[in-house]
């Protein structure tokens, strides 16, 4: 446009404008002649670019590793309620952890979700996230968030021993998951060594028992146990018969009941309960990088995530995991969380590298 100010030129009027204060700085004063500048800029369509990007929603990007249906029912209507615009980048729970680790500062994340909480607590650890609000974390028990306050839990599930009772009757059900290492369960028990629920499980071993019983115990493992690909094949191995016992999460079984139980007919849940490890409850964190640029909008998400609103779509859902807002009832075919008699564990507690390295050196991993 001809005769029209650059954006250099502009401030370098109104810097010229600004009345100097002590220690260099300038401070800009209500001059008739600055507004006539800004004034003229503005019906010259200089600043009309600032206009169309003040108007433009603000995009959060949000690296989930929870399951992609179950996060986009639980933050359904959000953007219609905010105008914040969600972007996901979907992977597991370690890759996203990694690669927020390796992106540092510059990470373009906002928000990180994570299915099992040990990875959102890596990042803890290294100081990449912020404080929560102080309201956002009173939506949540207090057994399902960090003593930190830098994340919190969005909902959980509940470790269980699958069998089927033709091949194991409950009579001879072990009374704690730490029975599993014995010898007289080799090459009866099922496990995902390699998924992340199966080592959210260890890390809770590792928590309430200590390094050398669970090393110990996973030597038993290691000996004892048939690896599998996922909780899904371990859950099918007992309900076959191929297998005596798997370790896995509740919801796998819940939901096959629920779609005309086609994997695990015959199959059924032991709850160890007595606070035992085996008892564990996993839950799946919700965090905002310190990195973010936009951490009001982030800690929104983070507020609608636990809030009951969604605490409620969680439970209605096909989901079946733990509703873990405060007042919040999960779904009706699950056993109360009170009842689970679940250990107490501090989920910003689990040590995740240590539990990988655990597994590598007993030849699990």
């Amino acid at each position: 446009m001809a005769g029209a100010l650059i954006l250099p030129q502009v401030v370098h009027l109104l810097l010229r404008l600004a009345l100097p204060i002590p220690g260099g700085h300038h401070v800009f004063r209500p001059r008739r002649t600055t507004a006539t500048i800004l004034a003229a800029l503005a019906t010259g369509g200089v600043l009309a670019g600032c206009g169309d990007e003040a108007s433009a929603a603000p995009t959060l990007t949000v690296y989930s590793a929870q399951h992609e249906s179950l996060v986009r029912t639980m933050v359904e209507g959000f953007t219609d309620e905010t105008g914040i615009e969600l972007e996901f980048r979907d992977a597991n729970d370690a890759e996203l952890a990694n690669q927020i680790v390796q992106e540092g500062e510059a990470s373009p994340a906002d928000v990180f979700l994570t299915e099992n909480s040990p990875s959102i607590d890596i990042l803890d650890t290294e100081g990449l996230l912020a404080p929560l609000d102080a309201a956002t974390l009173e939506q949540v028990g207090e057994q399902f968030r960090p003593s930190s306050g830098n994340w919190t839990g969005f909902a959980a599930r509940s470790t269980v021993l699958v069998h089927n009772p033709d091949v194991l009757p409950e009579a001879e059900l072990p009374a704690s998951i730490m029975d599993l290492a014995d010898p007289a369960w080799e090459g009866r028990i099922g496990i995902a060594a390699g998924g992340p629920d199966f080592q959210a499980i260890v890390s809770a071993v590792l928590a309430l028992r200590g390094e050398d019983a669970t090393r110990a115990w996973l030597e038993g493992l290691e000996r004892n146990a048939e690896v599998y690909q996922s909780n899904t094949a371990v859950m099918v191995a007992a309900d076959e018969g191929e297998i005596d016992a798997g370790i896995m999460y509740h919801y796998y079984w819940y939901r096959d009941q629920a779609e005309n139980a086609l994997k695990g007919d015959d199959a059924r849940l032991h709850l160890f309960g007595n606070q035992d490890p085996g008892a564990f409850l996993s839950v799946s964190g919700a965090g905002v990088l310190a990195s973010s640029d936009q951490p009001e909008e982030a800690q929104q998400l983070v507020a609608y995530l636990t809030s009951p609103e969604a605490q409620e779509r969680l439970a209605d859902s096909s989901a079946l995991e733990y509703a873990v807002g405060t007042g919040v009832a999960s779904a009706e075919v699950l056993p109360p969380l009170d009842t689970l008699q679940a250990p107490d564990v501090d989920p910003g507690a689990l040590d995740q590298r240590r539990v990988t390295e655990l597994m590598q050196e007993v030849g699990l991993l």
